[in-house]
């Protein structure tokens, strides 16, 4: 017989954090900038491992596949990532090349979702990174394998979680060569001042 831990669940805490102050009307029009800023204030609340992100993918007969990495850069080309081509998630990006990107750091009550396709950064780049790495983590890759690719996002949602469950969500949707952003939850309400 299966042992349910449903009953365990229920007693876990759940949103213990301490989210920052933050007003979704006063955001700036591109979400790279609203991100940045998020990731100074985790840094500086002293959130572990920041950086870490899990990558979801899909394989070649559309199951879904995550996994966690660490974020080498986000600039005007997108988010990266590097990895070895031989890899799954190399080989999935091959066939489908889109991915999503979460962030999550519990102490702040604050996620961050990335989704679009994905780049392949030049091999000038991609070696870059590899020689970037301690030797023991350049060990046993060969040569010409490593990547370093890029999300260049078409969606990313800012999420910050409330004690009172109205977590608020914001959103931004790449339009042209710019952005549109709207509260899609939780939007602050005028006497909450």
């Amino acid at each position: 017989m299966t042992r349910s831990i449903r009953y365990l669940l229920r007693a876990v805490p759940a949103l213990t954090g301490s989210a920052p102050p933050f007003d979704p009307r006063a955001v700036p029009d591109d979400p790279v900038t609203l991100f940045l800023t998020w990731f100074d204030e985790a840094l500086a609340a002293g959130v572990v491992e920041p950086h870490a992100m899990t990558l979801s993918t899909v394989d070649a007969e559309g199951r879904p596949d995550a996994r966690t990495l660490i974020l080498k850069d986000v600039d005007r080309l997108g988010w990266a990532f590097a990895s070895p081509r031989s890899s799954a998630k190399g080989h999935q990006l091959a066939v489908h090349p889109s991915a999503a990107l979460s962030f999550w750091w519990p102490s702040q009550v604050r996620a961050v979702r990335v989704r679009g396709p994905v780049l392949q950064g030049t091999e000038a780049e991609s070696a870059a990174d590899l020689a970037a790495r301690s030797a023991a983590a350049r060990d046993g890759v060969t040569e010409g394998d490593w990547a370093l690719w890029r999300v260049v996002p078409e969606r990313i949602e800012f999420w910050q979680g409330s004690a009172d469950r109205r977590h608020l969500r914001l959103v931004y949707e790449r339009q042209g060569d710019g952005w549109s952003h709207a509260v899609l939850s939780g939007e602050p309400r005028e006497d909450a001042g």
